[in-house]
Formats: C-alpha cells, sequence, structure tokens
C-alpha cells in the first residue's frame, strides 16, 4: 500500500492538490469526525474545539500541497493519541466496510489498493509470521511483523492456520521468544489467540476495549487448545513495537507469564479505524481504548516497559542467554544448551595465535583466512570458526558443532578433535 501510494503522489499530487478543498474545510471535516467518533466524548470534543479554533486562526492556511497538510495535522494531533495519522492519496477509496477490531472503531474506507487489485497483504507477509526456528539450546522463536485479524467461524480461516503452524512449530522448545521488535500492530484477535496459548483458558487476563457502543474484551472467539503453562515465555520489544504488538506484551506481563527484554515500546494502546474526508484524505481516528483487568490501565502514552531494559539490537541475545542458563540450572546434562551459552558471548582470539592451529588434520586442513579459521574437508565448502576460549572453537553458523584442538607438553598443536553435545568426538592427528 506505501509504495503504491507514493507512486500516486510522485505522478498526481500537483493536479489533485489544485482540486482540494482548502486547508480550513479539510481541519473543520477532520474536526467533526473525531467529535463524531472518538472513543471518548469529552476528549473527542476538546480536540476538535482546539483543530477548529487553530483553523480559524489561519494555523494551516499555507498548507495547501495535501502532503504537508496530512504531516503537518499528523504531527499535531499524535501527541493527543498515538494512533491519529492523516494521509492524503490521489487514488479513490472504496466504500466503508464494517467497524474496526473488537467492534469499537470508526468508519474504514475501502481495502488498500493492492487489495482492491485482488491481492490480499496479509496472506502475501504469511499473516505477520516471517520466521519461525528453533535456535540452538532448543529456544523456540516466533517473529512478527504484524498481527492478521482471525475468522473464527471459519475452521480454514488462513491467519489462524498460519499461528497454529508456528506454535507447533515451537511446540518442544524449552523456551519461547517471541520478536516483535518491527511489528507495528494489527487486530487483537490474534493477540487474545496468541496470549490463549500460554495461559490458562478463560483467565481473567484480556483487555476490555470500551467505546461508545459499549465494551468487547480481548479474549479470543476460540481458546488455543493445548496451551504451554510452564514453558519459559520472552518478548522482545523497541520503539517501533506499536499498538497490537503492545497488547501482547503487556498483557503476558501483566498475567506474570512472559519476561519482557528490549526497549520500551511506541505506547500506541487505543484501536480504532480510518475514516475518508473529502478531498482524498483519510484519518485514523480511535475508537476505543483498553483496560487490562489486572492492572487497572492500559499503556498508552508510556509504551509497555520492559522488565529487562537492553538495547532492542541486543534483545534476543539477551533473551536467548537467559532462556539457555534457566535450561542449564534446571538440568546439568543439557550440553547443547551450554555449548549455546558459551558460543553468545565468545571471547576474542588475536590473529596471531590463531596462526598455531593452522595445517592438515587427515582429511581436514586448517587455514587462517583474514583473521578467522576455517577447516575445510575435501570439495565441501569451508566451515568458518569462531573461537571459545582456550582450544575450544565453535562453527560460526553452528554453535552445537565444536572444534577441540590438543597440545602436547611443549604447547605445539597436534591433533583435533570434532565434538558434538549428543555422542562420542572425532579425533585426527596433525600431519607432520
Amino acid at each position: 500500500m506505501f509504495r503504491s501510494l507514493v507512486l500516486a503522489l510522485a505522478v498526481l499530487a500537483p493536479a489533485a492538490a489544485q482540486a482540494q478543498g482548502s486547508p480550513r474545510e479539510t481541519v473543520g471535516a477532520i474536526a467533526a469526525e473525531i467529535r463524531d467518533t472518538y472513543f471518548s466524548v469529552e476528549r473527542g470534543d476538546a480536540i476538535a474545539d482546539a483543530l477548529e479554533a487553530e483553523a480559524a486562526a489561519g494555523k494551516y492556511d499555507k498548507l495547501t500541497d495535501p502532503r504537508d497538510l496530512a504531516a503537518s495535522l499528523s504531527d499535531r494531533l499524535r501527541p493527543e493519541d498515538a494512533h491519529f495519522n492523516v494521509l492524503w492519496s490521489a487514488e479513490p477509496m472504496g466504500p466503508p466496510p464494517a467497524a474496526g477490531p473488537g467492534g469499537a472503531g470508526p468508519r474504514h474506507p475501502g481495502p488498500p489498493p493492492a487489495q482492491q487489485a485482488g491481492l490480499n497483504p496479509e496472506r502475501l507477509s504469511n499473516y505477520g509470521f516471517v520466521n519461525v526456528q528453533v535456535l540452538p539450546g532448543n529456544i523456540g522463536l516466533i517473529e512478527m511483523r504484524s498481527f492478521a485479524d482471525i475468522d473464527f467461524d471459519d475452521p480454514k480461516d488462513p491467519a489462524r492456520r498460519a499461528a497454529d503452524a508456528a506454535l507447533s512449530l515451537v511446540a518442544n522448545a524449552d523456551a519461547v521468544i517471541f520478536d516483535l521488535r518491527n511489528n507495528g500492530g494489527g487486530s487483537p484477535g490474534m493477540v487474545g489467540y496468541l496470549v490463549s496459548a500460554f495461559t490458562p483458558a478463560d483467565a481473567n487476563i484480556y483487555n476490555v476495549f470500551h467505546s461508545r457502543q459499549g465494551t468487547r474484551d480481548e479474549k479470543p472467539g476460540e481458546f488455543y487448545a493445548s496451551p504451554r503453562l510452564d514453558v519459559q515465555l520472552y518478548v522482545l520489544t523497541s520503539g517501533r513495537t506499536g499498538s497490537a504488538a503492545e497488547a501482547l506484551p503487556y498483557t503476558l506481563q501483566a498475567a506474570r507469564r512472559a519476561t519482557i527484554v528490549g526497549e520500551a515500546s511506541g505506547g500506541a494502546a487505543n484501536p480504532g479505524g480510518v475514516a475518508p474526508i473529502p478531498g482524498g484524505f483519510r484519518v485514523f481516528i480511535s475508537g476505543g481504548s483498553p483496560i487490562n483487568p489486572v492492572t487497572g490501565k492500559n499503556w498508552e502514552g508510556t509504551g509497555v516497559l520492559p522488565d529487562v531494559a537492553v538495547p532492542a539490537s541486543d534483545a534476543l541475545n539477551v533473551a536467548q542467554a537467559r532462556a539457555l542458563d534457566a535450561i542449564v540450572a534446571a538440568d546439568a546434562r543439557r550440553t547443547d544448551a551450554a555449548w549455546a551459552r558459551q558460543a553468545l558471548n565468545p571471547p576474542a582470539k588475536p590473529a596471531a595465535a590463531l596462526s598455531a592451529y593452522a595445517g592438515n588434520y587427515g582429511s581436514l586442513s586448517v587455514a587462517l583466512n583474514s583473521d578467522r579459521l576455517e577447516v575445510r574437508r575435501g570439495r565441501r565448502p569451508p566451515l568458518a570458526l569462531s573461537p571459545l576460549g582456550g582450544d575450544v572453537f565453535a562453527v560460526a553458523t553452528d554453535p552445537l558443532a565444536h572444534f577441540v584442538f590438543e597440545r602436547d607438553g611443549a604447547g605445539k598443536v597436534i591433533a583435533v578433535e570434532q565434538r558434538d553435545p549428543f555422542g562420542p568426538g572425532q579425533r585426527q592427528r596433525r600431519d607432520p
């Protein structure tokens, strides 16, 4: 959608800008929409009154380019509510469908241009699940960039099937990490379903949305069938984590079910929808506000505050380390987890010292390439090695594959042994 919008602006902006109503008319229309649909009648009236007074005073008169007016109004409104956003597009919008998620939103315009053309952006982004894997040490990782809506009346709903597939892949993991550092939000329906995968069924932990139409909670239409109540759970956040992507860590944190690692999230709690404004504008207005039954409040403005505050770029490493430490503490036999933990923070080893390991070891050859050792067997691609301390190295792409070098009494390297945590190693002597 964003790319289509940019292309339309580049081609059509000059002619379309001349066709707009005056900035005062546009601001007046937006103010009226806020007065009619913002979840708080009192605050909606106050925001609308202030906008109308500013327009009457000529604050926006010079913003005759609709792109500039939209940007200025967005900057003006976001301090009032982090979800406020004004956009302009030369492309026509379709008729408004139903209200926003939870029934607590204003009118929406039609589907985005890509969907109007027969494309489904949610399907093209795999319903938000961009990376699901099991990390060394048996740590499950689910990275999401958005939260797709789930139709619980449809047993074959593709968003739910994607969620089930992701949860199934990490079903045997000893810890699960949700990476939401680049997730701007989406549907509360997906939030509730994922929460139910790690909490008791029907637990009173789900956010309740308050709107002019009444209340509706984030409880999913159907709970996940086999929740994992004891597995370690971590959620990674950053300042880019917003809206529904904040609801997941906030709910799990309030329920004392997950450890939040990273930076405070964006602080956009109030869901809603997009209303069309004459002249090609559209404005996102919050039609509801969540209240968590445990905390009695939400994350608007403050964001979700992490339990472990670290730079977002370090959050995955820190969460892995904490999970692996817990696994090893619970079972000292878990060599795989101990090795994975060791590889997260390897010590540096100077290149001069690395040259002592270079040589041929039977079918293996070890060479120093720049400042890193590489091991090769026959025609197979070389494996880069990372030092773990002493004479122990791990394959850079696989911390559970170790090469341990052996020295004689004089300190000369005489052999290397390949090891993994699940079986005996293979030792090969260095060629004369």
